[in-house]
């Protein structure tokens, strides 16, 4: 039986797919807006303006999407 994926793959998925623009804030206060065009257990990678940073988890503290969707909506991503 395959594992259920959980929230965070769940909400990176949906912002991935949709291309919707978010803003990563880091543990250390950073704050950083793009696409998020990759990601698996340990990073993602953040696109904006032809740049694109990878970003490891460990050091994100949230990620806001810029446009808002109820989280009860990605159970159909599983």
């Amino acid at each position: 039986m395959a594992d259920k994926p959980n929230l965070d793959e769940l909400f990176l998925k949906h912002v991935q797919s949709s291309h919707a623009p978010v803003t990563v804030f880091l543990t250390n206060g950073v704050k950083l807006s793009g696409t998020i065009t990759w990601f698996d257990e340990t990073s993602l990678s953040l696109s904006r303006d032809g740049v694109t940073q990878l970003v490891f988890k460990h050091a994100i503290s949230t990620v806001m999407p810029q446009e808002e969707f109820q989280i009860f909506d990605l159970q159909g991503l599983e």
